[in-house]
């Protein structure tokens, strides 16, 4: 049975415009069974009270871009380290709130969501293995880090200067965060569960990679629900067919030997 919360999470990704806030409390609700609807308003209370306490009438995107991060990681002191990368709780975003620390990606919602509410014209920017955030026009160049508390990349590294910058979707943003939980997962085989619930809500979104299907039922059989899973790759298989015959006969015989596994 569909939980409340995997429904909420699915009709906020079908909106004309999804709750980026919204999304990320929701999928962060499969993961902390303390967070409520109380607690997720209080994130979302939270992040009005940040926007609230940026200064009136800022104009350009530089001004912008010092007062955010003069707020957020200079006076209240969101970063991220390399320990962050090993919680679990990095990925959400009301524990990133409370403990002012996170991987880049939700530091970077942080900085989303606070400066949007003030008004200001701020952008995610997906790197290879980063997450920066843009104010005003891309092609101004006007980057910061929240990981590193804000500091500003000016030109920046090579990913910025290579090409046009195109901000990211809200779907690619929430893609990513449920990327990163389930690769979180992957060195650690006793918490397979939060990858399989990763998976099941990055199937929920209106675009997705349709190998995540395959992903699934992998990881059902490495589960032990050998018949849950030979299904999903059977019913897969059915997709590959149509473009690659000999790879849906290789996810045949896989179904087929754990169907085996059964016996």
């Amino acid at each position: 049975m569909t939980s409340p919360w995997r429904e909420r999470f699915a009709a906020e990704a079908r909106a004309e415009r999804p709750d980026l806030a919204a999304l990320c409390l929701l999928l962060a609700a499969e993961g902390d069974p303390e967070l409520d609807e109380r607690a997720m308003d209080w994130a979302q209370i939270e992040l009005d009270r940040l926007a609230g306490m940026l200064p009136y009438g800022l104009r350009g995107a530089r001004a912008w871009a010092s007062a955010v991060s003069e707020l957020l990681g200079e006076r209240l002191g969101f970063h991220g380290t390399p320990a962050d990368y090993d919680r679990l709780s990095s990925s959400m975003l009301h524990e990133v709130l409370r403990r002012r620390r996170g991987l880049p990606i939700l530091l970077s919602v942080v900085w989303l969501e606070v400066a949007r509410r003030a008004g200001a014209p701020v952008y995610g920017l997906a790197l290879p293995g980063h997450f920066v955030v843009g104010f005003g026009d891309p092609e101004e160049g006007v980057v910061v880090d929240p990981f590193a508390g804000g500091a500003s990349l000016g030109a920046g590294p090579a990913e910025l200067a290579a090409g046009p910058r195109t901000a990211a979707r809200t779907m690619d943003i929430v893609l990513r965060i449920l990327n990163n939980i389930r690769a979180w997962a992957s060195t650690r085989p006793e918490h397979s569960g939060v990858a399989l619930w990763a998976l099941d809500l990055a199937l929920l979104l209106p675009s997705h990679p349709a190998a995540l299907r395959y992903e699934r039922a992998k990881l059902l059989v490495e589960r032990g629900e050998f018949a849950a899973g030979a299904a999903e790759m059977e019913s897969y298989a059915v997709v590959v067919d149509v473009i690659d015959p000999p790879a849906a006969v290789r996810i045949r015989a896989e179904a087929m030997a754990a169907r085996a596994l059964l016996n």
